[in-house]
């Protein structure tokens, strides 16, 4: 039985008209177009980095390509696949400043991730007009012995700001593990087939 507040309403929202929600979409223009369009390009940029991973995860483990991402795959969570890397970094790599790289590789890579599952995961506010003007986070939150339902961030020109630099971020971010792993196969390989004394 559904609950009802006092004067015997329900306690849910009304159902929104969501004919005329679509069509107010379609007439509500360019903000929503270019907000949808950075959540794709961050995803999509968000992506191409996490898979190189894999390659990271191919040289620690001395594997070829295939038993790589079977072991990125198995691994349900990007947290899990980066703690993974750093453990495996911590056994296999003995330059520090490679390490030291890797690290921050790892820590900018989780910084737009936070970002990325914000949006990914998020609630969007519509007003009346088909705007989008508010992301609602579905993350419970604790503080101070409270619970509290996620965020509610406005979607405006700091917000749409933020996530274009989040992508530029990324695509900076991709070019640099491309440079780095070269970099790694080599530690590796200079670790593993050290050259005879002369």
């Amino acid at each position: 039985m559904r609950r009802r507040n006092r004067a015997g309403q329900s306690a849910l929202p009304p159902r929104p008209d969501f004919d005329a929600l679509e069509l107010a979409a379609q007439r509500s223009g360019e903000k929503r177009l270019v907000f949808l369009a950075l959540i794709g390009d961050l995803n999509f940029a968000w992506s191409n980095n996490e898979s190189l991973f894999i390659y990271v995860l191919r040289l620690l483990l001395d594997t070829n390509e295939p038993a790589a991402a079977i072991v990125f795959s198995t691994l349900n969570t990007t947290r899990a696949r980066l703690d993974l890397v750093q453990r495996l970094a911590k056994i296999s790599l003995r330059d520090r400043q490679l390490k030291a790289e890797l690290d921050e590789i790892i820590s900018a890579f989780s910084a737009s991730t936070r970002l990325r599952n914000d949006l990914s995961h998020a609630t969007f506010v519509i007003d009346q007009g088909g705007e989008i003007t508010h992301t609602q986070s579905m993350k419970l939150e604790e503080s101070k012995g409270h619970l509290r339902f996620g965020v509610r961030r406005a979607i405006d020109q700091q917000r749409l700001d933020e996530i274009a630099m989040a992508v530029r971020s990324l695509y900076a971010l991709n070019r640099r593990i491309w440079d780095f792993l070269p970099q790694l196969e080599r530690s590796i390989r200079m670790v593993s087939d050290p050259q005879p004394p002369p």
